[in-house]
């Protein structure tokens, strides 16, 4: 009987099928560094409700920013989430402030894992316009891409209607241009193929009227709706702060507003995120407070996302700042822990062969079953 059970399990992660709540153990945070353009991780277990979290790696970037991302060398606001193939993806705003010291860019960056921990990318320019889309000859919805100055926030979801049922990957972002009329920032959308390396043109998926940016969409079980939390940008005064709102479809773009997250009066804030929590039936709302006072909260919420509390503040040595959460496995909570302790035993040592020799360690990649064959490798290093 356990040797059925453990591959029906096994079954599940090879088809994407989500996993139940016994089988998650804790939560992945996964974000921009509060103090430079790199993405970093930070673990937070069941007991402690999306609360409390430690960083990995000593807060050091999980990757080389450098080689991810191909246009300016900066990873920003990343956002993590399960592949369909029990793999993993992420994407991120290609954006370096610190060098061009200016707030605008070009593209956005598809990174792809078996592990969570060796990531592959492919950065889309978007200023090269129809030639580095899969789908060159659809329409263009801007008279000239190399006009763009904004690509920001890029997330991902399952659009379980795409292609008559069949379903694909909905990558939406906000982005503006210096095109004539084209005055704020709107939210657009791309489908990515599966293998995560290509993008369809953008299309536009919703327009406030006034610049949005920064939406975190995730579907809810529990009403059968997809909910948005988003920023309104443009907006004055308090109404300059997150937002949150429903549809029934994607890429559905008459948006039902729902609420404004108030909680911070004046103050201004930024980078929405939810996640539900394991084994019960509410969430937690997470944003960045950029004025009076850096703070990143997380908040409570209701089954439908709503009633949204004053929240805590991030609780632990974390450098926290827009970035998104994923539940995760004992084996991939555990894996990333042994990874990290790891990475930094091969970064304390002094002899050079040994430093060599775990570096080889720490490079080694499979491609089935990952998890558990890395848990096993790292652990064996760890013990010895």
């Amino acid at each position: 009987m356990k040797k059925i059970f453990a591959l029906a399990i096994a079954l599940c992660c090879q088809i994407g099928t989500a996993l139940t709540a016994q089988e998650y153990y804790g939560y992945l945070y996964c974000h921009m560094a509060a103090n430079s353009e790199n993405t970093l991780y930070a673990l937070g277990t069941k007991a402690d409700r999306g609360e409390k979290f430690h960083p990995l790696l000593n807060n050091q970037p999980i990757f080389d920013a450098e080689e991810v991302a191909r246009i300016e060398g900066g990873t920003r606001d990343a956002f993590i989430c399960r592949g369909k193939k029990g793999d993993y993806l992420m994407c991120a705003t290609d954006m370096c402030n610190r060098k061009s010291r200016i707030w605008n860019n070009y593209g956005i960056d598809l990174l792809h894992s078996n592990d969570l921990i060796h990531w592959t990318s492919v950065t889309f320019d978007f200023r090269k316009g129809s030639e580095i889309f899969s789908d060159p000859e659809s329409p263009n919805v801007l008279a000239d891409f190399s006009k763009i100055n904004r690509v920001w926030a890029p997330q991902i979801i399952w659009d379980k209607d795409y292609k008559d049922g069949k379903g694909g990957w909905f990558v939406y972002y906000s982005m503006l241009s210096t095109n004539e009329g084209d005055r704020y920032d709107k939210i657009y959308y791309s489908y990515a193929n599966d293998d995560f390396t290509t993008l369809t043109k953008p299309q536009l998926f919703y327009d406030k009227g006034i610049a949005v940016i920064d939406c975190h969409i995730d579907w809810n079980d529990y009403d059968n709706l997809y909910h948005v939390f988003y920023k309104k940008e443009g907006a004055p005064g308090v109404d300059r702060g997150v937002w949150s709102a429903t549809f029934e479809k994607l890429p559905q773009s008459n948006w039902n507003d729902k609420f404004h997250i108030t909680n911070e009066g004046k103050e201004q804030v930024e980078g929405p995120s939810a996640f539900k929590l394991i084994g019960e039936n509410a969430w937690k709302v997470a944003y960045i407070r950029y004025s009076g006072g850096n703070a990143y909260k997380i908040c409570n919420a209701d089954a439908n996302e709503a009633n949204v509390d004053k929240g805590v503040v991030i609780q632990g040595d974390v450098l926290p700042q827009h970035g998104s959460f994923m539940q995760v496995t004992k084996d991939e909570y555990d894996l990333l822990e042994a990874w990290s302790a790891l990475t930094l035993k091969q970064q304390a040592t002094t002899d050079a062969k040994e430093k060599s020799r775990l570096e080889k360690i720490l490079k080694k990649q499979y491609k089935k079953n990952a998890v558990k064959k890395l848990l096993k490798l790292y652990s064996k290093e760890l013990r010895d």
